[in-house]
């Protein structure tokens, strides 16, 4: 029986091969796109699930109140470590550095790789898995455990263990141990070695000397909670450490210790009411519809192609009665003619998602692979097979196998006036869901370049960075450096600070001034530049100047931003003094337009500029623009060769820093983009073949309207009105809709686009005129054709 079903089946499918190819391939493109959202939200839901101890992992964290907002921080003073070990809640506990970029050699092979600096219990917490050496290795001082990848660069196919390399240029360190490289879909992704705390503190006297310092929040820290822990309980426990340990001033901040699990880090990283809430599982949730709803689109498509050949299919099931299969046989032929239809897409779509998977990995940002050799995943695809081709067949089976004996054995097949409804409903369903999706993109992409076109307060225009990672380049004199570069005719400036213009790398709270409000409690980025730095960059004051070498005073100059003047609330900011850290007091002598170094969706923060003698991270230098880049950096490397001997050179452009900003915005729109694209394309093929279905089935009705004298543009009308109709209810549906929810979502950006009108109106209008075009190829066909040859059986 199961076979003389699938042999029907078949036969059904190469009858009527335009309907055939429809659903097939509208139900390939629904399935592919289905598995690689999939592909997507799995990797997504998979991220740090590679730790052993994930359930248990955290990172220790602090709410605080800052300019009137209140908002997590990851950055913990170093003496809470000491307190959290008090507490029997936590099995193990390490300090970590943040992930920065060192120069790693063994001879000849050098390369800068990121890496940490990290306490012994980090190897176990994190679950190492180790190729070579011990997963303890990073006990004593001058010790390196290394990346596979970073070894094998380093050492070829030679044993690392026990052998040496050097950090920096500068220190000999033994390696201890290589680990396997952590997983792309990992919060440590990017970390190539770990160094060990030891060694830290031997190298810096700035974390010697925070170990016992309460007000300095500059380092990380991460535990791996007890098998009997409470996370509700352990929160009141360690609550308040810091509040009870730092000074009245920082009190004012209203620090909140509390552990971010590891479980959360990746999806739940976003802030709400002062709380860490939603974030990346608001995507995941959002591509997770949008694949399902792009799905149910084709099986509509088959649906509604099903039920609208009722009328072929009547004598065949009204025969079928009549010599006596009972209504579940029906059922059964008809759901095996769609489970055949979904195998066979099935079958396409993997050949799709093959085809697509390294542009779609790309578009993602992610390394996104089929696991074929999985029997996990075939399991899941026959189940997903399974409920695809329940969902597309089970009402074409019940509605054709309900049909009346008597009445299709008599060609008196009646419908009702009522029987087109469900159809009218799915395709009213499918434009919905294509012009939510198309309305969004749009928004998203006009939030994209509402930020973008936001004014910078500098130029980002042949601006590149050069980090001070080698103790040569931190030590060197600026005017030797300077002057360097300078001779190589392709710079028209140089200038250094603490952090790159496009970024905030270091805040402060610890002001005071005259008429501050002792309540309040601002944060300010703070940047060390020199004199050159406003004139490199492209700042432009509004008040006051620049610092100069002409004025000896300066040296204790501050240069702040519009916002800062505002917090301060200084109606002429020029000449006041402002005093940092209790002691140091500056005074103002410019004010300079906000510039974006966060977020340009949200709003600035008050920044302050000083001059500092020892606090800088890196060169910013100025090409000319009658140079070609490739040409400026070729002489730039020749001269940070004399600079910086038997160093790789790197740099980046401030342009490039800057657009990386927009990254997950536009990776977002895009995404939203091509999924609106797909469900239109499977929306216009249902709606290509309902046209053409009804187009047959009112042939002779054409031709007599022909006969009668109707033009081509009056039987055109009549055959496109009634989708028209359709898609402008998709239209008022899909509308409030989008508003509902794009409306929330720009609302979650500080600084953000309004939702014209003229959108929704342009989206509604582009969805009738694609209709209009897919509609018309049919309809003017049939329009077209001679009456002679639809009139001639009567």
């Amino acid at each position: 029986m199961i076979k003389n079903y699938i042999k029907i089946a078949w036969r059904n499918i190469t009858k009527n091969k335009m309907y055939s190819v429809i659903n097939i391939g509208g139900l390939a493109v629904g399935l592919a796109v289905a598995m690689l959202i999939g592909l997507w939200v799995w990797d997504e839901l998979s991220f740090n699930k590679s730790f052993v101890n994930y359930d248990k992992l955290g990172q220790v964290q602090m709410y605080q109140t800052f300019n009137g907002e209140r908002g997590p921080q990851l950055a913990i003073p170093l003496p809470l470590k000491k307190e959290l070990e008090k507490y029997p809640d936590f099995e193990e506990i390490s300090l970590a550095s943040w992930n920065s970029e060192h120069i790693i050699a063994n001879g000849d092979a050098k390369f800068f790789r990121n890496g940490m600096y990290v306490e012994p219990a980090f190897t176990k917490m994190m679950s190492l898995e180790m190729t070579q050496g011990i997963q303890n290795g990073l006990d004593d001082v001058h010790v390196i455990m290394l990346s596979e990848s970073l070894a094998k660069s380093l050492f070829r196919e030679e044993n690392p263990i026990h052998k040496t390399i050097k950090i920096d240029n500068k220190d000999d360190l033994s390696v201890t141990g290589v680990y396997k490289d952590f997983p792309k879909n990992s919060g440590f992704s990017d970390v190539g070695h770990l160094l060990s705390w030891k060694y830290y503190e031997a190298r810096s006297s700035w974390v010697k000397n925070s170990m016992t310092e309460w007000n300095d929040n500059s380092w990380q820290c991460y535990v791996q909670m007890a098998q009997t822990s409470n996370p509700e309980k352990v929160h009141s426990k360690i609550r308040d450490i810091v509040l009870n340990n730092v000074n009245n001033d920082r009190k004012l901040a209203n620090p909140e210790v509390f552990i971010h699990p590891m479980s959360d880090w990746h999806l739940y990283s976003g802030v709400e009411n002062g709380k860490m809430s939603g974030g990346r599982i608001q995507y995941v949730w959002l591509f997770g519809f949008i694949g399902l709803f792009v799905l149910i689109l084709a099986c509509i498509n088959f649906m509604n192609l099903s039920t609208a050949q009722s009328e072929k299919r009547a004598k065949e099931v009204g025969i079928r009665k009549a010599v006596g299969s009972v209504r579940s046989q029906l059922i059964n032929q008809f759901m095996s003619e769609s489970m055949l239809t979904v195998f066979i897409s099935f079958l396409l779509s993997l050949l799709l998602v093959f085809a697509l998977k390294p542009w779609f990995s790309d578009l993602a940002g992610k390394t996104l692979n089929l696991p074929y050799l999985n029997v996990n995943f075939w399991i899941i695809s026959i189940a997903f097979l399974g409920m695809t081709g329940l969902l597309a067949g089970s009402y074409p089976a019940l509605f054709l196998s309900s049909f009346n004996t008597i009445q299709t054995l008599k060609g008196k097949l009646a419908l009702g006036r009522f029987a087109a409804l469900p159809r009218k409903i799915m395709v009213v369903t499918q434009f919905t869901v294509s012009v939510t999706l198309i309305i969004g993109t749009i928004i998203i992409l006009r939030q994209i370049q509402y930020a973008k076109n936001r004014p910078l307060g500098y130029d980002t225009n042949n601006l590149i960075y050069v980090h001070m990672n080698t103790p040569e380049l931190r030590s060197a004199n600026f005017e030797t450096v300077k002057s360097e570069l300078m001779q190589t005719g392709v710079v028209e400036n140089v200038s250094k600070s603490s952090s790159p213009v496009t970024d905030d790398w270091s805040n402060n709270s610890d002001f005071q001034w005259q008429g501050k409000d002792l309540n309040s409690h601002p944060l300010f980025n703070t940047v060390s530049i020199n004199h050159e730095f406003a004139s490199t960059v492209g700042m432009e004051f509004i008040q006051g100047r620049d610092f100069s070498k002409s004025f000896a005073s300066d040296s204790a100059g501050l240069i702040i931003n519009e916002t800062a003047a505002r917090v301060m609330g200084f109606e002429d900011p020029i000449g006041q003094y402002v005093t940092r850290g209790g002691f140091e007091k500056l005074q103002i002598i410019g004010v300079v337009k906000d510039m974006i170094t966060g977020s340009p969706y949200e709003n600035q923060r008050p920044s302050l500029y000083f001059i500092d003698k020892y606090w800088y991270s890196l060169y910013t230098i100025k090409l000319k623009a009658s140079e070609s880049p490739s040409v400026a950096i070729a002489k730039l490397v020749e001269a940070f060769k004399k600079l910086n001997p038997g160093s790789p050179f790197t740099y980046s452009f401030a342009d490039m820093e800057y657009s990386k900003k927009f990254s997950s915005e536009e990776r977002i729109g895009k995404l939203a983009g091509f999924f609106a694209i797909l469900a239109i394309f499977i929306s216009c093929l249902g709606i290509f073949g309902l046209a053409s279905f009804i187009a047959e089935q009112r042939t002779k009705e054409i031709g007599v309207r022909k006969v009668l004298g109707a033009s081509v543009s009056h039987l055109w009308q009549l055959l496109t009105k009634d989708f028209l109709q359709l898609v402008m209810i998709s239209c008022l549906i899909a509308i409030p809709i989008a508003y509902y929810y794009l409306s929330g979502w720009l609302d979650a950006y500080q600084y953000h686009t309004e939702m014209s009108w003229w959108i929704f109106v342009a989206s509604s209008l582009g969805a009738m005129g694609i209709t209009l075009f897919t509609v018309s190829f049919q309809a003017i066909k049939a329009s077209l054709m001679n009456p002679v040859n639809s009139l001639k059986s009567e």
